[in-house]
């Protein structure tokens, strides 16, 4: 399973909008997230706009390649994108920079075996 973390900047003008936006999600963006086999997918906001987000999934690869092709994601991708700061691209969800996890304390308890 890979733990996937990412980061956005949204416009500090709009987070109100923004977080409205997320209070109900498009029932075709929720199915198709889950459809790409994403799951424990959350998003955090900043005061400032950094959007930090989470999932997990088992083939990240496949996951972002299906979201790409969905036109249900490329419907709500446009309607959201006014909203980022821009970065490379049409799609700013597709480019979001990732970052690397570097501790889990999970991985770590079942690698240090069992609790004495």
């Amino acid at each position: 399973m890979a733990r996937v973390c990412f980061t956005l900047q949204v416009n500090p003008d709009r987070l109100e909008e923004y977080v409205d936006a997320h209070r109900a999600v498009w029932p075709e963006m929720l199915e198709a997230i889950r459809d790409a086999g994403r799951r424990n997918y959350s998003l955090f906001l900043r005061p400032d706009g950094l959007l930090v987000g989470y999932y997990e999934t088992d083939d990240d690869t496949a996951s972002a390649a299906a979201l790409a092709a969905d036109p249900r994601t490329a419907r709500w991708e446009a309607t959201m994108a006014p909203f980022f700061i821009a970065l490379d691209g049409d799609r700013p969800d597709q480019g979001a920079p990732q970052l690397t996890e570097i501790f889990n304390l999970a991985d770590q308890l079942a690698a240090s075996g069992p609790a004495a």
